[in-house]
């Protein structure tokens, strides 16, 4: 089953066709099956190493009617109607980069509580590997690098996601399309393992478990 998780151009070149129609005809066809392989494999993942029933959400874009999506995912929470008001686990791709991350969106309603405990036990994020990067907006491909951000420029997004309605925050791995393509199934699926391994602490501090 996991054989059919490799990534090629073709995935990430989804999100250069143009109009809302196509793009979805492609997304589904071509990147979605992918993303439901890994919905079984991570939701089970996410059971087991976090002690309750995590679930897979496939991104529908359903509320688009003229612009085309221009990243898609597949999100893991702990609510099987939903993810967006608690903070989830995702897999995605922009037209760049596939991101393997934990966030917390504007629309979580515990968003403000969530924030001051990440912000009183701050130094959980100095256990983190470099190549990680954190984001405000997990509508924006711009991230910044922990290794380059992890003290001042952490601590003021942390601040805007406790104090600013709109500002999101996600930390995790950027990984170039082309060093993605690159990478065999049980590579990737390694390194994804790898990569929520590290941010289960982060998850566990948001929720308090």
């Amino acid at each position: 089953m996991l054989e059919q998780v490799q990534w090629t151009n073709k995935d990430f070149d989804v999100f250069k066709i143009d109009g809302l129609e196509q793009r979805m005809e492609a997304l589904t066809s071509i990147v979605r099956p992918k993303f439901q392989l890994l919905g079984e494999l991570f939701s089970d993942y996410f059971s087991v190493n976090l002690g309750e029933e995590f679930f897979p959400h496939i991104a529908k874009h359903a509320r688009r009617t003229v612009n085309p999506p221009k990243d898609s995912w597949v999100a893991f929470s702990s609510y099987k109607r939903g993810y967006k008001s608690l903070p989830h686990f995702q897999i995605g791709l922009w037209d760049n980069y596939l991101f393997i991350i934990i966030a917390i969106i504007y629309e979580a309603p515990q968003k403000t509580v969530m924030a001051n405990r990440l912000l009183e036990n701050k130094e959980i994020f100095n256990s983190l590997p470099n190549d990680f990067v954190f984001s405000g907006n997990h509508m924006s491909q711009e991230v910044i690098s922990l290794e380059v951000g992890r003290e001042e420029q952490l601590e003021h997004a942390l601040e805007k996601l406790r104090d600013v309605k709109k500002r999101d925050f996600l930390v995790g791995r950027y990984i170039s399309r082309e060093e993605a393509v690159q990478l065999s199934p049980d590579e990737f699926v390694n390194l994804t393992k790898d990569t929520f391994d590290a941010l289960l602490p982060i998850y566990k501090i948001m929720v308090q478990s």
